[in-house]
């Protein structure tokens, strides 16, 4: 049967939900705060599953062309002179990651959508809802069948409480390099006990008709010392990174200043329950992580896919408690290892540093840990949602 479905919010799920839902022939409305719908953030990494999910939205050709194919996670110690992370995606380019700026990606997803038949409304902040009612500042907009939270961490209509995680990080987007020390299929990270970590991410372009390639670099560092990085003269800073990583100087233009980053802050949680009657949590409203593992944005995508197949089985009531069921167990293992990983790469910890570098970091380049690290940053270490993908004998 086919219903009348509200989206809040115009991101990566949001958009993702849309071009899924729409394409199923549901009548599908986006609501979305901004005058013109857009981005926020800087790069991302679209993880295989992810990728599935591109497909089935009709996003994945675009997306193919704006971004660049990621082939290895790779990271280093600077007082200990360690590797320690080293993760490849495998041979097969299917089974590769891909490096994206987040607008390349929004705009890939907005066309989808389009195509679909979705009407996508925007300058309509939505408040509240009310029923089956959404609150879109004060005034009522409705009825719908179903209604699609996917408005992120500050969400008026998500009752996920999340603690706030001690480090978040700034991020710059700025030109490849002609003269890059590294590979371009390298997402290539470098770390001062776990209290510092400076990283590039190659990001591919922002249109297929744009000739300069791009990176996301970032710097990590204490949430409430974001404020007191921005005040600091912006030359202390570029020193400060150069001395810690001499070859991050190549991604530094000289034109280069505070104004060009973004801060970012990260919470931990998730809905124990992530729908109610007539209305379903999707993306960060449902659950929230740090990125260690680069699975935020894919669990949002693997989110949308799981709600439009349960709804191809079911009635609304029935499909929101299946859609729950089958992201439930792959949502519980990629929390849980993200808690367990993140310490090691940002705290202010003496001890865990010492345990990755000289315990973990030479287990993983052991048998057989290397191809589950492999299935982890891929996205599949378990299933994504097996209750509602039939199996193939």
């Amino acid at each position: 049967m086919k219903q009348n479905i509200a989206i809040a919010g115009a991101g990566i799920g949001g958009l993702a939900a849309a071009a899924l839902l729409a394409g199923d022939g549901h009548k599908v409305t986006v609501f979305d705060q901004f005058d013109m719908p857009r981005p926020v953030g800087s790069g991302l990494v679209i993880q295989p599953v992810g990728m599935e999910v591109l497909r089935a939205c009709g996003a994945a050709d675009e997306a193919l062309a704006r971004g660049t194919r990621i082939a290895t996670m790779f990271g280093d110690e600077v007082d200990q002179n360690r590797t320690v992370l080293s993760v490849s995606y495998g041979k097969s380019i299917e089974r590769q990651g891909l490096g994206i700026h987040r607008a390349a990606l929004f705009e890939a997803l907005y066309a989808a959508a389009d195509s679909a038949g979705t009407t996508i409304i925007a300058d309509s902040p939505v408040r509240a809802r009310d029923g089956q009612f959404l609150v879109i500042e004060h005034e009522w907009d409705g009825p719908y069948d179903l209604i699609v939270d996917a408005l992120g961490a500050g969400s008026p209509l998500s009752p996920l409480k999340s603690r706030p995680l001690p480090y978040g990080a700034v991020w710059a987007t700025v030109p490849w390099p002609d003269n890059a020390p590294f590979p371009e299929d390298r997402l290539t990270q470098r770390y001062r006990r776990a209290d510092r970590m400076l990283g590039v991410l190659p990001v591919g372009i922002m249109r297929p008709t744009a000739d300069t390639r791009l990176a996301a670099i970032f710097y990590s560092l204490k949430a409430y010392a974001i404020d007191g990085h921005f005040a600091r003269p912006f030359s202390e800073w570029r020193a400060e990174a150069e001395a810690l990583w001499p070859e991050f100087a190549a991604f530094l233009p000289d034109t280069l200043d505070h104004s060009d980053f973004t801060r970012a802050t990260y919470t931990h949680g998730t809905l124990r329950r992530p729908y109610d009657d007539g209305l379903v949590h999707i993306g960060d409203a449902a659950h929230r992580a740090s990125p260690q593992l680069g699975q935020g944005a894919n669990m949002a995508l693997l989110d949308a896919r799981a709600l439009q197949l349960a709804l191809r089985q079911a009635t609304v009531e029935e499909a929101l408690r299946r859609y729950a069921m089958a992201r439930r167990w792959h949502v519980w293992l990629y929390q849980m290892m993200s808690a367990s990983f993140t310490p090691q790469y940002q705290s202010d910890s003496r001890a865990l540093p010492v345990l990755r570098d000289r315990v973990l970091a030479p287990l993983s380049r052991t048998f057989p840990v290397p191809a589950i690290l492999t299935k982890l940053v891929c996205g599949d270490l378990v299933p994504p949602m097996a209750s509602l993908t039939p199996r193939s004998d």
